[in-house]
């Protein structure tokens, strides 16, 4: 799982702290800090925090492993 967070569209609501507070927190109580990649025990939490995004910042993609793995179940050339 690989997290990218929009810093231009958040407005520091918070809410992903709150849902997934291993992953998100405020560094000096001012700007976001976030594990771009974390532990898939966490996909749950990852989930709630980007549901519970007033402003929809955060957006949830394949790591690279992930993404090598989906490329080799695809039949290439259809």
């Amino acid at each position: 799982m690989r997290i990218v967070v929009d810093l231009n569209r958040c407005q520091s609501y918070g809410q992903c702290c709150f849902a997934a507070p291993t992953v998100f927190h405020f560094h000096n109580g001012e700007s976001l800090e976030y594990d771009y990649a974390p532990d898939d025990a966490m996909q749950e939490q990852v989930w709630m925090a980007a549901k519970a995004c007033p402003v929809q910042a955060i957006s949830i993609g394949l790591d690279d492993e992930e993404y090598e793995a989906l490329q080799n179940q695809v039949p290439h050339g259809q």
